[in-house]
């Protein structure tokens, strides 16, 4: 087995450092954009996605956090939603008109410069 090269530690290290710094902000993203990708969506699906897509974990706290901060904010929606075969109520999020442009507007800052 070889060992990385100083080049190749520093540059995990500046992965592992800008990750802990910007996981949040992305984490938003990533979550807006599962939602416009498969919405309407519920929340344990959005998570998992999320885990799925980007390999972070995130608390059922966090999520939900993020889901009411979005939802707020006018980005989501939430609608409730009965569950089949047992008539129990869950939410499924969609992207608003207001949260498409948003996520459109973030994806041009952070590509098109």
């Amino acid at each position: 087995m070889t060992q990385p090269s100083e080049s190749e530690e520093w540059l995990d290290e500046l992965v592992q450092r800008w990750t802990e710094v910007y996981k949040k902000s992305m984490t938003t993203l990533v979550l807006l954009e599962v939602v416009e990708a498969r919405g309407p969506i519920a929340a344990g699906l959005i998570g998992s996605a999320l885990v799925e897509s980007t390999g972070w974990g995130l608390t059922e706290r966090g999520l939900y956090r993020t889901l009411r901060r979005l939802t707020a904010a006018g980005l989501l929606t939430a609608s409730e939603v009965a569950v089949p075969r047992t008539g129990a109520k869950r939410k499924d999020y969609e992207l608003t008109p207001l949260g498409a442009r948003y996520l459109a507007r973030i994806r041009g800052e952070l590509l098109d410069r």
